[in-house]
């Protein structure tokens, strides 16, 4: 049986699926990035898309839509300045200007609800417009 995490705040639930999706990806790097997204009628919070441990932030920003607000979250690897590997994770909260005031408000109210189910985030990253969550803003947070 599917289970699904409350969010007290909102009303909203974050399907087992958003969990299990995060946790390979913060423990196994099966996924690039995660997109979530709610429906509004089931008051779930689901997965959108994933993109593969080959994909790029690119591709991430691609899958955006113009219109409508999504949650992602990225898994960011860089070379430390005394040449380590790192990996960070960050959360996206991606509301566009174009997107309904409804969708805009929703996913602003339910927001702290998913990051609290997605343990281990590094760094937050809220955008209206692709150039307030572009690669340099990420290298930027990360360094």
């Amino acid at each position: 049986m599917a289970m699904a995490f409350k969010m007290a705040t909102t009303g909203m639930w974050v399907t087992d699926e958003c969990k299990n999706s995060f946790m390979e990806m913060k423990w196994k790097k099966v996924h690039r990035y995660i997109v979530f997204k709610i429906d509004e009628k089931s008051r779930l919070v689901t997965v959108d898309k994933v993109g593969g441990p080959g994909e790029s932030y690119d591709d991430l920003t691609a899958s955006l839509p113009i219109d409508d607000c999504r949650y992602a979250v990225f898994d960011f690897d860089f070379v430390t300045v005394d040449n380590c590997r790192k990996s960070k994770l960050f959360f996206i909260a991606w509301s566009p200007a174009a997107s309904r005031i409804r969708a805009k408000m929703l996913y602003a109210t339910s927001k702290d609800g998913l990051r609290r189910v997605l343990d281990g985030i590094s760094y937050e990253v809220q955008a209206t417009d692709p150039t307030e969550m572009g690669i340099d803003v990420i290298k930027h947070k990360a360094n």
